[in-house]
């Protein structure tokens, strides 16, 4: 018998939009927020997700294929797994939190199974269950979803949270694309899973993520946490999109005059090609793939090689353009901060859920990749989806509790002069694209940035409110602009090297540095140094 799940409340808005009551209020359609959604509904709470794009299609996991931190639970297999990557992250994981992911993404990975997805089987017969596919993945995540009882609001971006008199999450409003009018949810607690922010630069599945979910919390008051490790690129064919960067190990790297590109291949290559393509073009070639590692790429990756297909190029035979594309918090590991298992932020009523939410308690300094992140998505979004929901349904608000918009940053009138979201937009990447200040950091070009940012933020700050259809643009400026001041405040903060935060005037290590750096705040941008809680973890590289 299939349990009848209670559905959000739609009542008439005033303004001519929809509106709805709701314990749970989910923003982002991705995996981490179809996961929080159908765990909240699960755990008796009325659910609204609200997708800026199309549940199931947006984002970074829909149109790709990503492995899955999926391990078995014998003993020596769950220790090799999280120790495989302590070094690497600069030893800022948490055993605990390893743990309760891999426990998680475990038997989730485990109930997709039964919900029907088509996991391949192995030579031995069973099923492997350590990767999947987006479109399929996706599709089957917005099925249950729906059959979840949770309500689906497309197509209608989140612009701003409300807060009640005490602070706390009260819901949210958005507008709605297709419809051209507005959308409010009144909720006892909202989960943040809009993913991170990759500075609208083409990468596949990301261009809509625009760090706007960072923005609208920290307009309420919420924490950051490993901002500094954002500073991901990805390598890509410089007329695609996609930036599945594993087939690049059969690769060789050659400038404009057919020269090999020296340690392009070795590890830390992406910091010799960023340097050459400082210099030129850079191109490469997959000819150290033999004919049966070429089938298993296409037939594991098809999307990868769209791109050549359509421009008549064979990657394996012939040289391509090749760029870094800028995937920051996509691939990078910083976000919102978390208190406690339930994935709360430092906002009473608001979690964070994927991309959103810092990874550094999985992963570190250092990228996830996509098995880690993946991992990522389902746990925390289980997590923050039963953690909203017991939180809505044990603080009930009263239906009549005044409310007020937090938002700030291109929603309210100020007697100046209008912003160009393109023209913003075109200045913060001014300042996130360059390798030369991302990625070879030091303290004179990371001080020079933000103090062209900070101005930047007082033209936003000072300009007149957006009106549509320029509303969506301006929000997305300001949050990546917001998501640049943190990362470069902290990375300014952390005077060491460590994981992929790298700093030209201090390249090594600093064992007293084996902490965390918090951050936070708009107008005033702060960074302030949390320990690092466990003591398990041997530094033995530092």
């Amino acid at each position: 018998m299939v349990a009848i799940r209670p559905r959000a409340e739609r009542r008439n808005d005033s303004n001519g939009g929809v509106a709805f009551e709701a314990d749970v209020l989910v923003l982002g359609g991705g995996p981490a927020g179809t996961w929080a959604a159908i765990s909240a509904a699960e755990r008796g709470a009325r659910v609204v997700l609200a997708d800026k794009g199309f549940c199931g299609t947006s984002g970074a996991t829909a149109p790709s294929g990503t492995g899955v931190w999926y391990v078995d639970p014998a003993p020596a297999q769950r220790e090799a797994a999280m120790a495989s990557r302590e070094a690497a992250g600069g030893y800022l994981q948490s055993r605990h939190w390893m743990a309760r992911v891999l426990d998680e993404t475990y038997a989730q990975s485990n109930r997709l199974a039964e919900w029907g997805y088509p996991y391949p089987a192995g030579d031995d017969g069973q099923p492997r269950r350590n990767s999947l596919q987006g479109p399929e993945y996706m599709r089957l995540m917005r099925k249950r979803t729906k059959s979840a009882g949770v309500t689906i609001l497309d197509h209608s971006p989140a612009l701003e949270l409300l807060v009640d008199d005490s602070g706390a999450v009260a819901g949210a409003s958005g507008v709605r694309r297709q419809h051209e009018d507005s959308w409010t949810v009144r909720a006892g607690a909202v989960v943040v899973a809009t993913g991170g922010c990759a500075f609208l630069s083409k990468t596949l599945g990301s261009n809509g993520l625009t760090g706007d979910g960072y923005l609208m919390a920290a307009e309420a008051g919420a924490e950051f946490s490993g901002m500094e490790f954002s500073n991901a690129y990805a390598i890509s064919a410089a007329f695609g999109s996609v930036t599945k960067t594993l087939f690049f190990g059969w690769a060789t790297f050659t400038y404009e005059d057919g020269s090999v590109v020296p340690g392009a291949a070795s590890k830390g290559g992406r910091k010799a090609i960023a340097r050459a393509l400082s210099q030129g073009p850079v191109y490469a070639q997959l000819d150290k793939a033999d004919e049966q590692v070429r089938a298993t790429m296409r037939a594991s990756q098809p999307n990868f090689f769209l791109p050549y297909d359509r421009t008549g190029i064979d990657p394996f035979t012939e040289r391509f353009p090749i760029t870094l594309r800028l995937e920051g918090t996509i691939r990078g590991t910083g976000g919102l901060r978390i208190t406690d298992d339930s994935c709360a932020t430092t906002v009473p009523g608001l979690f964070a859920a994927g991309d959103a939410a810092t990874r550094e308690l999985i992963c570190g300094g250092f990228t996830g990749g996509g098995s880690h992140n993946a991992a990522w998505a389902i746990s925390s979004g289980s997590f923050a989806g039963r953690g909203a929901a017991d939180y809505a349904l044990q603080t009930k608000r009263a239906p009549d509790t005044s409310v007020r918009r937090a938002g700030t940053a291109g929603l309210q009138a100020a007697p100046q002069r209008a912003l160009d979201p393109a023209q913003l937009a075109r200045a913060v990447q001014d300042e996130a694209y360059p390798y030369e200040i991302n990625y070879f950091r030091n303290a004179d070009r990371l001080t020079a940035s933000l103090g062209r940012l900070d101005q930047l933020w007082r033209d936003v700050t000072d300009a007149d409110a957006a009106a549509w259809p320029d509303l969506i643009r301006t929000r997305e400026g300001a949050a990546m602009l917001a998501t640049a001041r943190w990362m470069y405040r902290s990375a300014l903060a952390r005077t060491e090297s460590r994981g992929m935060h790298w700093r030209e005037d201090h390249p090594q290590p600093d064992a007293r540095q084996r902490h965390y750096v918090t951050s936070g705040g708009l107008d005033e941008v702060w960074t302030a140094a949390r320990p690092h809680d466990e003591g398990a973890l041997v530094e033995a590289a530092e």
